[in-house]
């Protein structure tokens, strides 16, 4: 059986350590050659890259583990790259929470105004990176989960139109479909689903029983009408994360068509979510002091104890597994249903050929085959259609170095919808972010 060179760029993630341990669990499945951690935070990549050394040492000795800051070490003869990259890191996400929320604008990683500054940030290095990637490992599968995924792959389709290995993948909507197998009581791997929209933003029009054929979607529905909606590591997750699929119940009760995508609250009851975040106190401030502190905290702690053996508290979060699951299927050419970000071409029949969609997708060796789901009703057609706006006009802006794209775009978001508010927002994100930006003029 063939063994596999994999590099996770943005090795320093909180994330990481999680991705290793399911690494060495599926050695027997998915066995590896060589396994390297890249990230250009030498200093914050250090303690995940040292407890990575004693987790393979103790574990699965005969792969070759590294952590470098080096590109030409981090990509040479690599067959998958996991990208999971955050450009500049905490300091700038909560930037892009606080700095809208203290505007009276909803404040937000990937949504909304802090959406549009992650995108251009994300968009600049995802391209340097990807020329970075075909220079020193040309056949490799780029497997690009990082956000705001709409708004880089828009960029990545238009930069890089003839690469075929490049997969813009979220595991939200596979997180959505597990945390349904919760309240159904089964086991994930027997739900079909069909979904449309975009990254961050659609439904679930029906979740198939593999075995039976049946429909399960009515059946949720009930479920959720009457017990409420958890994500399936509910007991892993923080607050805020129980509050967000919380709210999935009450998305049900207005629009009970379709099951949406957790995010999709941001759309629809935006002054609500408004009244509900802190300006003084948002996601980026949970994650460090939760998250971060804890996973970094335990890093430290076997580092010091010079082995992970009956010390390894870190969870494997069904985000990694999730990705190693869409790496096999690739390998092995298994065909499995992902959902993915693609370019639309009549897979949602009643919008443009060139929005980059979310729709259900056969995954193997060749890459995804998309199916496609017909027409959309209206109400639906018509939010993703200014999204869609939304997000062409801001990759617009990065390539054409345009701030009135940038504008025009802001104007347009749903969660700003106003001019004067959108030239507000620009001009405090331009000044914040500084190089990170493209100049925009």
């Amino acid at each position: 059986m063939k063994k596999y060179n994999i590099v996770i760029v943005g090795g320093g993630s909180t994330f990481t350590p999680g991705f290793l341990k399911s690494f060495c669990r599926m050695q027997k499945e998915f066995p590896l050659n060589k396994l390297v951690l890249f990230d250009i935070d030498g200093e914050r990549q250090k303690p995940i890259g040292e407890f990575g050394k004693l987790l393979f040492q103790d574990n699965a000795p005969e792969v070759e583990f590294s952590y470098t800051t080096d590109i030409k070490e981090a990509y040479t003869d690599m067959d998958f790259v996991f990208m999971q990259m955050r450009v500049g890191k905490y300091a700038m996400r909560e930037l892009d929470e606080k700095i809208p929320l203290r505007m009276g604008l909803i404040g937000q990683e990937t949504v909304g105004a802090g959406g549009f500054a992650y995108g251009l940030r994300s968009t600049k290095e995802m391209i340097k990176a990807v020329y970075d990637i075909r220079k020193y490992a040309p056949e490799a599968w780029i497997l690009n989960y990082s956000n705001p995924a709409a708004i880089v792959a828009e960029a990545l389709r238009r930069e890089f139109p003839d690469d075929k290995r490049i997969l813009n993948i979220c595991d939200q909507p596979e997180n959505i479909v597990r945390s349904a197998s919760r309240s159904l009581g089964c086991d994930f791997h027997l739900l079909d689903p069909v979904y449309f929209g975009l990254n961050h933003y659609g439904w679930f029009t029906h979740l198939y029983n593999v075995e039976t054929g049946e429909d399960l979607l009515p059946k949720l529905r009930e479920i959720i009408h009457e017990r409420g909606f958890l994500p399936q590591d509910a007991e892993q997750r923080d607050q805020s994360w129980l509050d967000t699929y919380g709210y999935v119940q009450q998305m049900m009760e207005d629009f009970p068509e379709f099951l949406p995508n957790s995010y999709d609250q941001y759309y629809l009851y935006p002054y609500y979510k408004l009244e509900h975040l802190n300006p003084e106190y948002t996601r980026t401030d949970e994650v460090r002091n939760g998250r971060e502190k804890r996973v970094f905290e335990e890093c430290n702690k076997i580092i010091e104890a010079g082995t992970t053996k009956g010390l390894v508290d870190i969870h494997e979060d069904a985000h990694a597994e999730f990705m190693i699951d869409v790496a096999m299927d690739i390998a092995y050419n298994r065909n499995n249903r992902h959902i993915i970000i693609t370019e639309n071409n009549g897979l949602i029949a009643n919008m443009q050929d060139d929005a980059m969609v979310e729709v259900a997708a056969e995954l193997g060796a060749n890459g995804p085959r998309p199916m496609g789901v017909g027409n959309i009703p209206t109400f639906y057609k018509g939010l993703l259609e200014q999204q869609v706006a939304y997000e062409k006009l801001t990759v617009d802006a990065y390539f054409e170095h345009s701030y009135q794209k940038a504008l025009q775009a802001l104007t347009l978001n749903r969660l700003i919808n106003d001019a004067k508010k959108a030239r507000e927002v620009l001009d405090k994100l331009i000044e914040a972010n500084g190089d990170y930006f493209p100049e925009l003029k």
